[in-house]
């Protein structure tokens, strides 16, 4: 009962971040909830904004078009407690999360416009990797994990970004921008990238309401699933049949990946150079370019972190889908 109170909370947390309005929820807001919420529950957290971000081309090309408050880049950390130095050799799970407070699509304006009604939601992935970590500390469970929350607004505005700039992500990979409503995959990549190459993950997880197809493929009760793990693929298949949060592994089919080629970068971010109607697949072997050798699953959750009517558990609005699928996983392994 314990255990399943702490997970409720959590759960309730993540609902509560995604159904705050965007006239009060922006990347600053975000990052003074999560600074709460590490004060309550004795985590770690680094907040970056303004100069600090310049290596983050993808937040600062999305984030900038709403220059007040701009972009934030926010990380918490959870380290169970041990004595000596023993949790310095358990496994380290990092889960980047994305945090678009509001998505108007940018340059790229969204139509019909309805669809821009339940944009306040675009952070439902950073909402659910904040409100798994902050579990942790009453779970215990022996793993280090770290969050990050890639948070921004992508307004249409003079300072916002436009189809055919080329920005670079962390790390040094330049892109071409052809729609600047497919803003997630860029301030997903920069989180990525920044795990690979500061944090040294065992597990790299990121979560985010990133594209309408995986919600045309699999409707709002199964998240799609990306990984070339296949034991640790599975290994989510089952948490999630036991968690009630279900997700279906999809293919990450290297056929398409010639769709990402770019005439002026290094790739393109919108998959603009094939037709191969696979909105989900491609926007999954983008983020792939940023993992390295990690173990790696994406979960695109367009689909299932918002539900549009009251459905079982499900309140209308933001689900917290993730939290218990996350949750769950990460105890499994300690």
């Amino acid at each position: 009962m314990e255990r399943a109170s702490v997970i409720a909370k959590a759960l309730y947390t993540a609902r509560d971040l995604t159904l705050t309005p965007s006239n009060i929820k922006n990347p600053l807001w975000m990052a003074q909830e999560a600074k709460k919420l590490a004060q309550e529950k004795g985590l770690a957290i680094k907040v970056l904004a303004g100069k600090e971000l310049a290596q983050f081309g993808g937040l600062r090309a999305v984030g900038n078009s709403s220059p007040t408050p701009g972009p934030r880049f926010i990380e918490l950390s959870y380290i169970p407690k041990m004595r000596g130095n023993g949790a310095a050799a358990l496994p380290h799970i990092v889960i980047v999360g994305k945090g678009i407070t509001f998505d108007t699509g940018g340059v790229s304006l969204k139509r019909p416009y309805e669809f821009m009604t339940a944009m306040k939601s675009d952070m439902a992935g950073a909402a659910a990797a904040l409100a798994t970590i902050s579990a942790l500390p009453e779970l215990q469970p022996k793993v280090r994990v770290t969050v990050l929350m890639m948070c921004a607004e992508n307004a249409l505005s003079g300072s916002a970004q436009r189809p055919s700039d080329v920005i670079t992500q962390y790390g040094g990979t330049t892109v071409e921008i052809i729609n600047t409503d497919a803003e997630g995959r860029l301030v997903l990549a920069d989180g990525l990238a920044y795990a690979v190459a500061n944090l040294d993950p065992d597990y790299l997880i990121d979560i985010a309401t990133l594209t309408g197809s995986a919600t045309l493929g699999l409707g709002r009760q199964y998240a799609a699933l990306y990984s070339r793990d296949v034991k640790l693929a599975q290994k989510f298949v089952e948490i999630g049949e036991e968690s009630g949060e279900r997700v279906w592994h999809m293919p990450l089919i290297d056929d398409y990946a010639d769709s990402l080629e770019s005439d002026v970068a290094d790739l393109n971010h919108a998959a603009d150079k094939g037709d191969y109607s696979a909105g989900s697949v491609t926007a999954a072997l983008y983020l792939e370019h940023f993992v390295g050798d990690s173990r790696w699953v994406h979960l695109d959750i367009a689909g299932t972190g918002r539900s549009e009517n009251d459905s079982g558990e499900n309140v209308k609005g933001g689900t917290g889908f993730g939290v218990r699928l996350l949750i769950d996983w990460i105890v499994s392994l300690s």
